[in-house]
């Protein structure tokens, strides 16, 4: 990933694809391998709510309460749009300035996170439009080919993932639910 390389991970939802988040070329090759429209946003994982801060002016106040209460191993993964997005790939913020960020608790994706010390796009291992990959298994095979290393963790899994929520928080406080 430091290279530009993009991979295929297992994430604290289901199976993603996955660059570097300030790479603006690598962020391209992900919109590619999905065939998905550039105008659709993709989500970023990190490791912390200290890394998260890195890519937000700034981070309204109800986010860190949300971030508190998620920290809950049985908490649902949360995605949350937040406005004023900073130091990610320019192709990577929406029009609007905002941009989706998760702070993940699975193992492997967390010291994926960890690791790597930046944001890592994480979106659904599948063709847009198509169903997102639960497990390994599910992955279209043209989604195998076209990425350049396939993570081994969790490859032999079996068992139903779901996508996370997602929260659209606006700096003046305002609270939309996306998907819950």
């Amino acid at each position: 990933m430091r290279k530009g390389g993009v991979i295929l991970y297992p994430t604290d939802t289901v199976w993603g694809i996955g660059c570097d988040a300030t790479n603006v070329e690598a962020v391209k090759r992900v919109y590619e391998i999905k065939q998905r429209d550039d105008s659709k946003a993709l989500i970023c994982l990190v490791d912390s709510d200290a890394r998260m801060q890195r890519y937000f002016r700034n981070v309204p106040d109800v986010a860190w309460q949300l971030i508190d209460g998620l920290k809950d191993s049985d908490a649902k993964p949360t995605t949350l749009i937040l406005d004023g997005a900073i130091n990610l790939a320019d192709n990577l913020i929406a029009e609007d300035g905002s941009v989706g960020m998760r702070i993940t608790n699975e193992p492997f994706s967390k010291e994926l996170c960890y690791r790597f010390q930046k944001a890592i796009v994480s979106t659904s291992a599948n063709i847009s439009g198509e169903p997102a990959a639960q497990n390994y298994g599910d992955i279209d095979p043209r989604i195998i080919d076209a990425v350049d290393y396939v993570c081994w963790s969790r490859r032999q899994e079996h068992k139903p993932h779901t996508p996370s929520s997602i929260i659209k928080l606006k700096e003046n406080g305002e609270v939309t639910i996306i998907r819950k």
